[in-house]
């Protein structure tokens, strides 16, 4: 990925210092660059109306990490060879409470995706309202091929370096690519294993039945639709026969869909890296969960199997006219030629199911054409604050059901989008909720870092 920053918007006289700062620190980080830089603008308005924030340092202590963890996780396949991967942990600010952010096992991850995903969390969690900090892992490692005696071993040597780095109280992963229940299972074994205690809340994203919360499985898909649905109701609008492109299908796209078709939409696409599936029936949810989920084939198999859809080779889901757009897949796979064929095709509104999946290019084009945009730190926050749930669970020792959950979602979800909303008209930018997700997350998390000290 080429640094594209020098062509961003320019920063206020307070954050351009900390940016240039970023960027010495941390050379060839692209999408850490991107992260730190999109924030900084937004709260420009912020650091003119709360000086303390800039007299105090908040800016210099917020983008610096408070630690930073890497090392290597030595594992044997099934033939008996031994592999060495590079596991990461970065945790990045507990101002608001334990740090709180998933692991991803997938061979792109590096330290600047770690630490853009790790800075992203920060104000992601700070908007659920759950007292939660912001933190990100994972490893160099693809599961894709590997045996479940291959991925059980490899999740055993993972956690046997990071058991000594996280807590209940001090920090609690979960899941994220490449790393769902089974991963999180393999995991907390291990350090159920090490340390002799059976602490529920040291992970969250495990099984129903051993400590796991209902709704957290599909809380990010539902939440970024209910996310949508309180962007339209603003403008007295409905999710109700609207069609809705949904890009990758892995847990995000999949209950994405599924919440949609559940409020009248109509989903007509999925993807894979190998290309995209249009099914202007309707997404069949049934199949597309046996082939992905189940037999965790290539979603051409869909257009194989089910009548009238059909699969594009290496094609760009973006170019089929929609009204809802909910990018799942990955970071920064929405350009800007994207963005301009969504735009042209009457796109509505676009959340951002995935984090950061929308170039600031693509995000550029979609406020400056009037579409309802919901970045991915306001919009994908459902799976985190369900987490957080989940950990309240853990704690007390208690469990809810399925509607109790979800209600649970859909307030916080609600909330999140109404105070978004409020801080962008407070700040001068109706409408804007880019700008409001970041003002109101950095809001929390500084006057908290104000509260505490300098530490």
């Amino acid at each position: 990925m080429t640094d594209t920053t020098a062509d961003f918007h320019p920063l206020s006289a307070a954050a351009q210092p900390v940016f240039d700062t970023v960027r010495a620190l941390n050379p060839n980080e692209p999408e850490f660059h991107q992260a730190v830089h999109e924030v900084l603008h937004s709260i420009g308005p912020v650091l003119e109306r709360h000086p303390e924030y800039t007299e105090n340092g908040v800016l210099e202590r917020l983008i610096e990490p408070e630690r930073q963890i890497i090392f290597r996780v030595p594992w044997k396949d099934d033939d008996g060879k031994l592999h060495v991967n590079r596991g990461y942990r970065v945790q990045y600010n507990s101002a608001l409470g334990p740090y709180k952010g998933g692991l991803r096992f997938h061979p792109t991850v590096n330290i600047s995706i770690m630490k853009f995903l790790g800075f992203e969390q920060i104000f992601k969690n700070a908007l659920t309202g759950q007292g939660i900090g912001g933190a990100k892992g994972g490893a160099n490692f693809d599961p894709h091929g590997r045996s479940e005696a291959e991925i059980m071993r490899f999740c055993q040597s993972f956690m046997n370096e990071l058991f000594r780095h996280i807590g209940e109280h001090t920090d609690v992963p979960a899941g994220d690519i490449g790393v769902g229940s089974r991963e999180i299972g393999y995991m907390f074994g291990m350090y159920r294993k090490i340390t002799n205690r059976h602490e529920s809340g040291i992970l969250t994203g495990k099984g129903i039945g051993w400590g796991g919360a209902q709704v957290r499985t599909e809380a990010t898909g539902y939440g970024a639709v209910f996310f949508v649905q309180s962007m339209l109701a603003v403008h007295g609008e409905t999710l109700e026969g609207r069609r809705v492109a949904v890009s990758g299908s892995g847990n995000v796209a999949l209950y994405a869909i599924e919440k949609a078709q559940q409020l009248g939409a109509r989903a007509v696409t999925a993807s894979d890296s190998s290309g995209y599936v249009l099914d202007d029936a309707g997404i069949d949810l049934g199949l597309l969960r046996q082939i992905k989920e189940v037999e965790r084939g290539r979603i051409v198999e869909y257009a194989k199997r089910r009548p009238g859809a059909r699969f594009v080779e290496k094609g760009n889901v973006w170019e089929v006219p929609v009204d809802i757009a909910v990018p799942s897949a990955t970071q920064n796979e929405l350009s800007l030629e994207s963005a301009q064929m969504l735009i042209a095709n009457g796109v509505r509104a676009v959340a951002e199911g995935a984090n950061m999946p929308s170039t600031p290019e693509a995000v550029g084009a979609f406020q400056e054409s009037d579409v309802l945009f919901a970045p991915g730190k306001a919009a994908n926050a459902g799976g985190v604050a369900t987490s957080a749930l989940e950990m309240s669970q853990n704690a007390s020792r208690q469990r809810w059901n399925f509607a109790s959950s979800e209600q649970k979602l859909r307030d916080i979800m609600s909330d999140i989008h109404d105070s978004a909303f409020r801080a962008a008209e407070s700040y001068g930018t109706p409408g804007d909720y880019v700008a409001g997700a970041n003002i109101v997350g950095f809001e929390r998390v500084a006057d908290a870092m104000l509260a505490q000290g300098v530490i």
